[in-house]
């Protein structure tokens, strides 16, 4: 192939336009493009007029027009209950995401299923008798069917013995309730926000937003703009010098590469190319490429640079600057979460969050900072035979990045649901003890799900990636999805080496694809989705994308009124707000034992993700409970699972509990309903859809224990009460043997040389807590393998 070489691009006049078009790409920035996410409906239907029809019945349903008899109802109160949802226009946003956004094997179902709904005799099959008129012609299809009748339909789904009606009503329910509560008009507010105590994104933030306009009125009128580098990045964050969007001109592109060290030139264009990869848009050298920003990649990529080593990082997500972050639960979950935030099994048993942004799930966690669990280290070192986790280099790598992201326990003012935990448990005499968190102790957010709007909690978009750039050996390109690792044989004797990576991206709308050739290769797409990559790729190893671990979670609630003569927590205390994760109880961990239990901690929940995940019994009821909303405390019981799944290409994820984790979760639901009540709780109840729920105080303590112990003993499969998971583990793990693993001890693959990974999919078994600490620190000592690869490459 024949390439163009383009070093010497740079004319006075092309760089006086570089100029101008810096000047102006500052001040849009990489940073700024978030802002697209305040688009009312991005997102256009492909729906056809009748599946719309059954689309609206159906959102109708869940979430009905219904009269306010309360008198107390304050007038946002009373529109919420008389709105409905396709008067919000739910319907519209959602055939959008159905159209353009989602992907799911069973989506197809979906669209079946509201086709189905839009004649009578398909609405007879999927409704019953209930759906029969009284009248001729006698059936009828969904939306003609009364509201009343509409709504015993959808509920007698939910109960069916037919699984695939109780995943077609789950499905509707996650995606309408989600969609209903997390949408935003163009003042990008939300018509049941006040009506449920939701202020919308934090209200310091959007004092911060309107100094920063003036900021940017400044920056883009100062005659030299490199006389403020403190304004720059406050106004465009700490990576802004080193983000290179690929949907610029080339021209610009390849000078920025260039000036960065890295040598850069064009491809022509084969006519009779078998292969896209022998036909892409351009080739960068470079000596280490990283697939993935997060807590993996960012931490390789940061050692190498500074070590000197030219190093490329490329990252599917897009760069979300702290001032130019929207906080608003929508469009980050769109724009910074893998799948849209609409990640789940085939079977819709487990909802799955993870980042995909420039961090990662550093950039949208939720600061907890725990060290791997001493059991944990003996299993995987004496078990496992992983001599790497009880060595030396492993303990320095947990104080390393420990060190690096400022990792410390204090706490000066503790949110809603861990004042809640940390009483609760104090009352029972439970273990409570203080989660390290990556952030300052005067760091009270409840938004950094959506990121981190000061930069005080410190992801790898704060710490490791500032390195990469500082060091002037490193560029990140955001937006930029590796479709393949390119490796080569390097002689029949011996096995296949990487040489680099081909991925594809955007440019004036037009998909281009860019090969980044490279003397080693890591990728850290997260246990999610580095098995997909590593199959595209063409790796055979049987383990690839099995042994998945998830870290199952349940949740309990409790209710606190803010009405009662001495409320507490304090009446201006909302659930959504302060420190995510700040309490944890080991109550049911057995880490004296045999390691595999469950912790109890606190969750974020925001108006979208909480009404997805809670009962849903009946329109009239359902907006009651959102009511409660804002002094509402949820607390989930985590298992270390001794279950596993399975990830096949290309998004479809299995996932089977095995009995003990299910005992070990029902174990902490048990304490957890016990905690909240003990905490002071005037209502509780779990997330079973059958929606039960008790008075504390109204009850005696024989009727209390019978409804905590019935309830914590419910099915948690079948669809009966809904699993998360925001830590997924295991899918290509490491090990000694080749049979049972598919990356050697130093994070090298078995199967091609220099193919090294470093994340999460890793992990030997499931962790048991926050895995941010342990990916960073098995990613810094895969560093240290990978520079000594890197030196003996130089040596020759």
């Amino acid at each position: 192939m024949e390439h163009d070489n383009i070093t010497g691009i740079g004319t006075k006049g092309l760089r006086e336009k570089q100029e101008d078009f810096m000047a102006t790409e500052f001040v849009e920035m990489e940073a700024g493009r978030p802002l697209m996410g305040r688009v009312k409906n991005p997102y256009s239907s492909s729906l056809s007029s009748r599946q719309m029809e059954s689309l609206k019945a159906l959102c109708d349903t869940y979430l009905p027009s219904t009269d306010g008899f309360h008198t107390k109802h304050d007038e946002s109160t009373a529109r919420f209950y008389q709105t409905s949802a396709s008067m919000a226009g739910t319907p519209q946003r959602l055939g959008g995401l159905l159209s353009e956004r989602l992907q799911h094997p069973k989506l197809f179902m979906a669209r079946l299923a509201l086709w189905f709904l839009s004649t009578s005799i398909g609405t007879f099959v999927l409704c019953g008798i209930a759906s029969l008129s009284g009248s001729f012609p006698y059936v009828q299809k969904f939306s003609q069917v009364s509201p009343e009748k509409r709504e015993q339909i959808v509920l007698s789904w939910s109960r069916s013995i037919i699984f695939p009606l109780r995943l077609l009503f789950t499905a509707l329910k996650v995606l309408i309730l989600l969609v209903f509560f997390s949408q935003v008009d163009d003042k990008e507010e939300n018509l049941s926000w006040k009506a449920i105590g939701y202020c919308g994104p934090d209200p310091d933030f959007k004092r911060q937003t309107q100094r920063i306009k003036t900021l940017k009125q400044m920056f883009e009128s100062a005659e030299d703009q490199k006389q403020d580098e403190a304004s720059a990045e406050e106004l465009f964050g700490p990576l802004y010098k080193g983000i290179v969007n690929l949907d610029r001109p080339k021209q610009f592109v390849f000078e920025r590469l260039q000036n960065a060290g890295f040598a850069v030139s064009a491809s022509s264009h084969l006519k009779n190319a078998k292969s896209k990869y022998n036909r892409p848009s351009f080739r960068i050298k470079c000596d280490a490429v990283v697939v993935g920003s997060g807590s993996g990649g960012g931490v390789v990529a940061g050692i190498l640079a500074k070590a000197g080593y030219k190093t490329l990082v490329l990252e599917k997500g897009n760069y979300f600057a702290r001032t130019n972050l929207s906080l608003l639960e929508g469009s980050t979950m769109d724009q910074m979460y893998l799948g849209s935030g609409f990640l789940a099994t085939e079977r819709m048993d487990v909802i799955f969050l993870a980042g995909s942004t420039v961090g990662g799930g550093s950039a949208v966690n939720w600061s907890s900072s725990i060290r791997t669990p001493p059991h944990v280290i003996k299993e995987w070192s004496e078990s496992y035979e992983l001599e790497l986790f009880d060595s030396k280099l492993y303990e320095e790598a947990l104080d390393a990045v420990c060190q690096k992201m400022g990792v410390q326990s204090e706490i000066e003012n503790e949110g809603f649901n861990n004042m809640v935990l940390r009483k609760g448990c104090e009352e029972l005499g439970y273990p409570v003890n203080t989660i390290p968190r990556n952030a300052t102790a005067d760091h009270y957010c409840g938004w950094c799900c959506f990121g981190c709007k000061d930069g005080r909690k410190k992801g790898t978009l704060e710490t490791w990636l500032v390195d990469l750039l500082n060091s002037g050996n490193g560029l990140i390109l955001p937006e930029c999805k590796a479709i393949r690792v390119l490796h080569k044989r390097k002689n029949k004797k011996k096995g296949r080496h990487a040489v680099g990576v081909a991925f594809k991206f955007q440019n004036q709308g037009v998909e281009e694809i860019g090969i980044v050739e490279s003397k080693v290769t890591i990728v850290a797409c997260g246990a999610l989705s580095t098995p997909e990559l590593l199959i595209k790729s063409g790796l055979k190893n049987p383990n690839i994308g099995k042994h998945l671990h998830i870290h199952p979670v349940a949740m309990a609630w409790g209710y606190f009124p803010d009405t009662t003569p001495d409320p507490w927590p304090e009446a201006e205390k909302k659930s959504y707000e302060g420190g995510i994760m700040t309490a944890m109880s080991t109550v049911v961990a057995n880490f004296e034992g045999s390691g595999y239990g469950a912790v109890i901690q606190t969750p974020a929940l925001h108006p979208g993700m909480f009404s997805a995940l809670m009962p849903w019994t009946s329109g009239r009821d359902f907006k009651d409970r959102m009511c409660k909303f804002s002094r509402t405390a949820h607390v989930f019981a985590l298992a270390r699972d001794k279950g596993s799944g399975k990830l096949v290409y290309p998004n479809s994820i299995t996932y089977n509990m095995d009995k003990i984790d299910e005992e070990n979760i029902k174990r902490g639901l048990e304490k957890v309903l016990r905690i909240l009540a003990s905490a002071g709780a005037e209502e509780i109840g779990t997330q079973h859809f059958k929606g039960r729920s008790i008075n504390v105080k109204k009850v005696s303590y024989t009727e209390f224990d019978k409804f905590v112990k019935e309830e914590s003993s419910r099915s948690l499969k079948d669809l009966a009460t809904p699993i998360c998971s925001a830590h997924q583990m295991g899918s290509c793990r490491m090990g000694v043997d080749p049979k049972i693993s598919v990356a050697n001890p130093i994070g090298e693959t078995w199967e091609i040389e220099g193919l090294y990974l470093a994340d999460s999919s890793v992990f030997p078994t499931a962790l048991g807590v926050n895995p941010m600490v342990t990916v960073q620190a098995i990613a810094y000592c895969t560093a240290q393998s990978v520079l000594e690869s890197l030196r003996r490459k130089r040596g020759k």
